[in-house]
């Protein structure tokens, strides 16, 4: 039975209260009915003349959600900070590379006014001469203290210390690079624009200035020398940075080394003689040569003795040694008309740079 006020046949169907009312499901909140673009006219309004019936609402100003300015906010902190490690990227902006110059080299042999002083004991010799103060070995070649420039900063500076230190040592110190066995060690460390330089001062050595294997490292002549086992090299010697441009650092080392010397083949109790070499090269750097960890080498200057002015040392060093005297000789001549070929040049060892045995 239908319950009171019900029709005897219950609901019809699809009025209200109907079991098939397809509208129950939609409902008209406030929020809807204030984001409508149209709304009726009341009653009142609508009984003026040629009235319409509704009328548009003017559009809702609902600004930014919070999550939409959160986004944007991301998005500008992102981009300046992009900008700001731009500027202060360690190597700066990329740059033309400039190739580097070639190697200008000079060697100058020192010959002794008479006998090459000996002792039996190396250290004798060392203790007698201008080189007992010096340092043994890479002791001899401290870094200085380090400053920052106006466009590289302390690490970078260190770099290019460290990297001029092992090219001195590689090519000073080397037991195998000195006695001429091996060049590698020295090579790895050459920038690859000046590698064909390098490699043309040694499969064709020439005293042109350009490509004398004695300008890139000291090179003894191992027919005729050993080093004394009982004589460690000894250093001194100092580095100094520079900035030459915004782009380019400069390394100044100027060291002498002095070497313990024997007769190739000679037994140990034979008499050593010392070999002094004065060294100063201007090393320059770019910020790729300090991320490879290779150099340019722009200057060689060198002073080597005891030497013979009339001996060629452009492959190899040739000292003299205990006993033996330069023969009284000039150097090896000079053609003016060959331009392209520097003079040869001689020099005189002083008394004072020799050991008093």
């Amino acid at each position: 039975m239908g319950g009171p006020g019900d029709p005897p046949e219950g609901a019809p169907e699809g009025a209200p209260g109907g079991g098939e009312d397809e509208y129950r499901s939609v409902v008209f909140d406030e929020s809807f009915v204030r984001a409508a673009r149209l709304q009726e006219f009341s009653a009142e309004e609508r009984m003026a003349d040629h009235t319409p019936a509704v009328r548009r609402r003017p559009p809702l100003h609902r600004g930014l959600t919070r999550q939409a300015l959160i986004l944007v906010l991301l998005i500008a902190v992102a981009f300046g900070t992009a900008v700001y490690m731009g500027i202060r990227h360690p190597y700066g902006t990329a740059q033309i590379r400039r190739p580097a110059e070639p190697l200008r080299m000079t060697v100058i042999p020192l010959a002794p006014t008479g006998k090459v002083p000996g002792d039996a004991k190396a250290e004798n010799l060392y203790e007698h001469s201008g080189a007992a103060p010096f340092e043994v070995g890479a002791e001899g070649i401290p870094l200085p203290a380090v400053r920052s420039t106006a466009h590289f900063s302390d690490s970078q500076v260190v770099a290019a210390l460290t990297t001029a230190k092992d090219y001195i040592v590689r090519s000073s110190l080397y037991p195998e690079v000195v006695t001429g066995r091996q060049v590698s060690p020295v090579r790895s460390l050459i920038d690859a624009d000046q590698l064909d330089q390098f490699d043309q001062s040694f499969h064709h050595p020439a005293a042109d200035g350009r490509h004398a294997p004695t300008g890139w490292l000291v090179r003894l002549d191992p027919s005729r020398v050993q080093l004394a086992d009982d004589g460690p090299i000894r250093v001194r010697g100092d580095l100094q940075a520079v900035e030459s441009d915004a782009s380019t650092l400069e390394v100044n080392a100027d060291h002498t080394f002095v070497y313990a010397l024997r007769p190739t083949g000679a037994a140990g109790d034979a008499p050593a003689s010392l070999f002094t070499v004065r060294r100063e090269v201007t090393f320059r750097f770019t910020r790729d040569d300090l991320r490879t960890h290779q150099v340019q080498l722009v200057t060689s200057y060198v002073l080597a003795g005891p030497l013979a002015c009339a001996g060629d040392s452009t492959s190899y060093l040739r000292p003299l040694l205990a006993g033996q005297t330069a023969r009284a000789t000039s150097p090896a001549g000079t053609n003016p008309y060959e331009t392209q070929s520097p003079a040869a040049l001689c020099g005189t060892l002083a008394g004072e740079a020799e050991p008093k045995t």
